[in-house]
Protein backbone atom coordinates (compact mmCIF):
# COMPACT_ATOMS: atom_id res chain seq x y z
CA UNK A 1 0.00 0.00 0.00
CA UNK A 2 1.35 3.39 -1.01
CA UNK A 3 2.38 5.56 1.92
CA UNK A 4 0.69 8.94 2.28
CA UNK A 5 2.61 11.36 4.47
CA UNK A 6 0.66 13.50 6.93
CA UNK A 7 -0.18 17.04 5.89
CA UNK A 8 2.24 19.73 6.94
CA UNK A 9 1.15 21.12 10.29
CA UNK A 10 -0.41 17.82 11.36
CA UNK A 11 2.82 15.88 11.93
CA UNK A 12 3.10 14.66 15.52
CA UNK A 13 5.89 16.64 17.23
CA UNK A 14 7.20 13.32 18.55
CA UNK A 15 8.27 12.42 15.01
CA UNK A 16 10.78 15.26 14.91
CA UNK A 17 12.04 14.49 18.42
CA UNK A 18 12.80 10.86 17.60
CA UNK A 19 15.41 9.36 15.30
CA UNK A 20 15.91 9.47 12.39
CA UNK A 21 14.35 12.95 12.03
CA UNK A 22 15.94 14.17 15.26
CA UNK A 23 19.28 14.06 13.43
CA UNK A 24 18.13 16.95 11.22
CA UNK A 25 17.80 19.67 13.83
CA UNK A 26 19.80 22.15 11.72
CA UNK A 27 16.90 22.08 9.26
CA UNK A 28 14.14 22.30 11.87
CA UNK A 29 12.67 25.44 10.32
CA UNK A 30 12.36 23.73 6.94
CA UNK A 31 10.73 20.67 8.49
CA UNK A 32 8.62 22.07 11.32
CA UNK A 33 7.80 25.60 10.23
CA UNK A 34 4.24 26.55 9.33
CA UNK A 35 5.15 27.30 5.71
CA UNK A 36 6.89 25.04 3.23
CA UNK A 37 10.40 26.26 2.40
CA UNK A 38 10.61 27.85 -1.02
CA UNK A 39 12.84 26.63 -3.82
CA UNK A 40 14.92 29.78 -3.31
CA UNK A 41 15.37 28.96 0.38
CA UNK A 42 16.61 25.48 -0.50
CA UNK A 43 19.05 26.92 -3.02
CA UNK A 44 20.29 29.44 -0.47
CA UNK A 45 21.30 26.49 1.73
CA UNK A 46 23.50 24.97 -0.99
CA UNK A 47 27.22 25.74 -1.00
CA UNK A 48 28.23 28.16 -3.77
CA UNK A 49 30.26 25.50 -5.56
CA UNK A 50 27.52 22.86 -5.41
CA UNK A 51 27.21 22.61 -9.19
CA UNK A 52 23.48 21.88 -8.87
CA UNK A 53 20.37 23.83 -7.96
CA UNK A 54 16.78 23.00 -7.14
CA UNK A 55 14.16 23.98 -9.72
CA UNK A 56 10.39 23.79 -9.44
CA UNK A 57 8.99 20.71 -11.16
CA UNK A 58 6.37 22.21 -13.44
CA UNK A 59 4.71 20.99 -16.66
CA UNK A 60 6.91 23.44 -18.58
CA UNK A 61 10.05 21.93 -17.05
CA UNK A 62 8.96 18.38 -17.83
CA UNK A 63 8.02 19.29 -21.40
CA UNK A 64 11.66 18.87 -22.44
CA UNK A 65 11.25 15.10 -21.98
CA UNK A 66 14.58 14.77 -20.20
CA UNK A 67 15.13 11.99 -17.68
CA UNK A 68 15.31 13.27 -14.09
CA UNK A 69 18.90 12.05 -13.70
CA UNK A 70 20.04 13.45 -17.06
CA UNK A 71 18.66 16.87 -16.18
CA UNK A 72 20.83 16.87 -13.07
CA UNK A 73 23.92 15.73 -14.97
CA UNK A 74 23.55 18.01 -17.99
CA UNK A 75 21.93 21.11 -16.52
CA UNK A 76 22.61 20.83 -12.81
CA UNK A 77 18.84 21.05 -12.21
CA UNK A 78 17.16 18.96 -9.51
CA UNK A 79 13.45 18.89 -10.33
CA UNK A 80 11.62 19.46 -7.04
CA UNK A 81 7.89 19.46 -6.32
CA UNK A 82 6.97 22.34 -4.07
CA UNK A 83 4.93 21.58 -0.96
CA UNK A 84 5.91 17.91 -1.08
CA UNK A 85 7.50 15.98 1.79
CA UNK A 86 9.26 13.43 -0.43
CA UNK A 87 11.00 16.07 -2.52
CA UNK A 88 11.80 18.31 0.44
CA UNK A 89 13.52 15.44 2.22
CA UNK A 90 15.38 14.56 -0.97
CA UNK A 91 16.60 18.15 -1.05
CA UNK A 92 17.84 17.90 2.53
CA UNK A 93 19.82 14.78 1.62
CA UNK A 94 21.42 16.77 -1.21
CA UNK A 95 22.37 19.44 1.34
CA UNK A 96 23.99 16.95 3.71
CA UNK A 97 25.42 14.36 1.31
CA UNK A 98 26.14 16.14 -1.99
CA UNK A 99 29.11 13.96 -2.93
CA UNK A 100 27.18 10.72 -2.54
CA UNK A 101 24.19 12.14 -4.41
CA UNK A 102 26.51 13.22 -7.24
CA UNK A 103 28.13 9.79 -7.34
CA UNK A 104 24.74 8.10 -7.66
CA UNK A 105 23.71 10.54 -10.38
CA UNK A 106 26.84 9.88 -12.45
CA UNK A 107 26.38 6.14 -12.14
CA UNK A 108 22.69 6.40 -13.05
CA UNK A 109 23.45 8.48 -16.14
CA UNK A 110 26.09 5.97 -17.24
CA UNK A 111 23.54 3.18 -16.89
CA UNK A 112 20.91 5.14 -18.83
CA UNK A 113 23.42 5.57 -21.67
CA UNK A 114 24.12 1.84 -21.61
CA UNK A 115 20.56 0.57 -21.22
CA UNK A 116 18.46 3.26 -22.86
CA UNK A 117 15.73 5.29 -21.12
CA UNK A 118 13.13 2.49 -20.99
CA UNK A 119 15.17 -0.42 -19.62
CA UNK A 120 16.62 -0.71 -16.13
CA UNK A 121 19.71 -2.62 -15.10
CA UNK A 122 20.50 -4.39 -11.84
CA UNK A 123 22.81 -1.53 -10.82
CA UNK A 124 20.02 0.98 -11.48
CA UNK A 125 17.64 -0.95 -9.23
CA UNK A 126 20.31 -1.14 -6.52
CA UNK A 127 21.04 2.58 -6.69
CA UNK A 128 17.36 3.52 -6.67
CA UNK A 129 16.66 1.30 -3.65
CA UNK A 130 19.58 2.88 -1.80
CA UNK A 131 18.59 6.41 -2.82
CA UNK A 132 15.08 5.89 -1.47
CA UNK A 133 15.64 3.64 1.55
CA UNK A 134 19.40 3.41 2.06
CA UNK A 135 21.31 3.43 5.32
CA UNK A 136 25.06 3.56 5.86
CA UNK A 137 26.20 1.27 8.68
CA UNK A 138 29.58 1.04 10.40
CA UNK A 139 30.08 -2.19 12.35
CA UNK A 140 33.07 -2.41 14.68
CA UNK A 141 32.13 -5.67 16.44
CA UNK A 142 32.02 -8.73 14.13
CA UNK A 143 29.69 -10.52 16.57
CA UNK A 144 26.99 -7.99 15.70
CA UNK A 145 27.38 -8.78 12.03
CA UNK A 146 26.91 -12.48 12.79
CA UNK A 147 23.62 -11.73 14.57
CA UNK A 148 22.55 -9.59 11.64
CA UNK A 149 23.47 -12.30 9.11
CA UNK A 150 21.25 -14.76 10.99
CA UNK A 151 18.36 -12.27 11.35
CA UNK A 152 18.65 -12.77 15.09
CA UNK A 153 16.81 -9.54 15.70
CA UNK A 154 16.17 -10.20 19.39
CA UNK A 155 19.87 -10.76 19.90
CA UNK A 156 20.91 -7.77 17.80
CA UNK A 157 18.47 -5.21 19.15
CA UNK A 158 17.64 -6.41 22.67
CA UNK A 159 20.48 -8.52 24.02
CA UNK A 160 23.06 -6.22 22.41
CA UNK A 161 21.14 -2.96 22.70
CA UNK A 162 24.10 -1.26 24.40
CA UNK A 163 26.10 -1.74 21.22
CA UNK A 164 23.84 0.77 19.47
CA UNK A 165 24.72 3.36 22.11
CA UNK A 166 28.45 2.81 22.64
CA UNK A 167 29.68 3.12 19.04
CA UNK A 168 30.05 -0.60 18.34
CA UNK A 169 27.59 -0.08 15.48
CA UNK A 170 26.54 3.24 13.96
CA UNK A 171 23.83 4.04 11.45
CA UNK A 172 23.07 7.03 9.27
CA UNK A 173 19.92 7.21 7.18
CA UNK A 174 20.50 8.28 3.58
CA UNK A 175 17.21 7.33 1.93
CA UNK A 176 14.74 10.20 1.75
CA UNK A 177 11.73 7.87 1.54
CA UNK A 178 12.73 6.46 4.94
CA UNK A 179 12.74 9.96 6.37
CA UNK A 180 9.31 10.56 4.86
CA UNK A 181 7.93 7.40 6.49
CA UNK A 182 9.40 8.57 9.80
CA UNK A 183 6.89 11.44 9.78
CA UNK A 184 4.47 8.84 11.20
CA UNK A 185 6.01 8.00 14.62
CA UNK A 186 4.44 4.54 14.88
CA UNK A 187 5.60 3.48 11.41
CA UNK A 188 7.94 0.48 11.40
CA UNK A 189 11.04 1.46 9.43
CA UNK A 190 13.27 -0.97 7.54
CA UNK A 191 16.33 0.36 5.74
CA UNK A 192 18.44 -1.12 2.96
CA UNK A 193 21.98 -1.11 4.23
CA UNK A 194 25.49 -0.84 2.91
CA UNK A 195 27.82 -2.12 5.63
CA UNK A 196 31.38 -1.03 6.39
CA UNK A 197 33.94 -2.30 8.89
CA UNK A 198 36.13 0.69 9.79
CA UNK A 199 39.36 0.67 11.74
CA UNK A 200 39.34 1.77 15.37
CA UNK A 201 40.64 5.23 14.43
CA UNK A 202 37.97 5.95 11.80
CA UNK A 203 34.79 7.92 12.39
CA UNK A 204 31.58 8.15 10.35
CA UNK A 205 33.03 10.90 8.18
CA UNK A 206 35.68 8.41 7.04
CA UNK A 207 32.96 5.84 6.38
CA UNK A 208 30.99 8.36 4.30
CA UNK A 209 34.04 9.13 2.16
CA UNK A 210 34.67 5.43 1.63
CA UNK A 211 31.04 4.97 0.64
CA UNK A 212 31.25 7.74 -1.96
CA UNK A 213 34.44 6.26 -3.43
CA UNK A 214 33.02 2.73 -3.56
CA UNK A 215 29.77 3.85 -5.19
CA UNK A 216 31.54 6.09 -7.70
CA UNK A 217 33.97 3.33 -8.72
CA UNK A 218 31.22 0.75 -9.10
CA UNK A 219 32.54 -1.38 -6.26
CA UNK A 220 29.15 -1.11 -4.55
CA UNK A 221 25.53 -0.95 -5.72
CA UNK A 222 25.85 -3.27 -8.67
CA UNK A 223 22.94 -5.48 -7.57
CA UNK A 224 20.01 -4.95 -5.18
CA UNK A 225 20.97 -8.13 -3.32
CA UNK A 226 24.01 -6.29 -1.93
CA UNK A 227 21.63 -4.37 0.32
CA UNK A 228 20.83 -5.87 3.72
CA UNK A 229 17.48 -5.22 5.40
CA UNK A 230 17.92 -3.40 8.71
CA UNK A 231 14.83 -2.91 10.93
CA UNK A 232 15.63 0.60 12.13
CA UNK A 233 12.71 0.57 14.53
CA UNK A 234 14.65 -1.90 16.68
CA UNK A 235 17.42 0.60 17.45
CA UNK A 236 17.07 1.99 20.99
CA UNK A 237 15.08 5.20 20.94
CA UNK A 238 13.85 4.88 17.36
CA UNK A 239 10.34 3.52 18.06
CA UNK A 240 7.86 4.29 20.87
CA UNK A 241 7.73 0.60 21.87
CA UNK A 242 11.46 -0.01 21.59
CA UNK A 243 12.04 -0.17 25.36
CA UNK A 244 9.56 -3.04 25.65
CA UNK A 245 11.21 -6.47 25.42
CA UNK A 246 8.04 -7.97 23.94
CA UNK A 247 8.34 -5.62 20.96
CA UNK A 248 11.62 -7.27 20.00
CA UNK A 249 10.07 -10.72 20.06
CA UNK A 250 7.16 -10.02 17.75
CA UNK A 251 7.53 -6.76 15.77
CA UNK A 252 6.35 -7.12 12.19
CA UNK A 253 9.52 -5.47 10.89
CA UNK A 254 11.54 -8.49 12.12
CA UNK A 255 11.44 -10.99 9.29
CA UNK A 256 13.23 -14.37 9.23
CA UNK A 257 16.08 -14.91 6.80
CA UNK A 258 15.26 -16.88 3.69
CA UNK A 259 17.19 -20.14 3.51
CA UNK A 260 18.82 -19.10 0.23
CA UNK A 261 19.63 -15.51 1.24
CA UNK A 262 23.31 -14.68 1.58
CA UNK A 263 24.78 -11.28 2.33
CA UNK A 264 28.09 -9.83 1.14
CA UNK A 265 30.78 -9.23 3.72
CA UNK A 266 31.07 -5.77 5.21
CA UNK A 267 33.48 -3.61 3.22
CA UNK A 268 36.68 -3.51 5.26
CA UNK A 269 38.30 -0.09 5.45
CA UNK A 270 41.99 0.47 5.99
Amino acid sequence: MRYHAPARGTVDAAAFARQPLAAWREHAAKLEGIEWPSIDALNDALPRDAGVRFVAQTPDLLADGMHYEQRIAERGEIATREGNWHDLLNALIWLRHPALKQALNRRQVDEIARMGPKQRSRPQYAMTHFDEAGVIVAVRDPALLALWNAHDWYGLFWNRRRAWLDGSIEVEVFGHALLEHALSPDKLLVGKALVFQPTTTMDMADVHRACVDAVMSGQLLCDPLELRPLPLSGIPGWHPQGDNEAFHRSADCYQPRRADREYPDALRLA
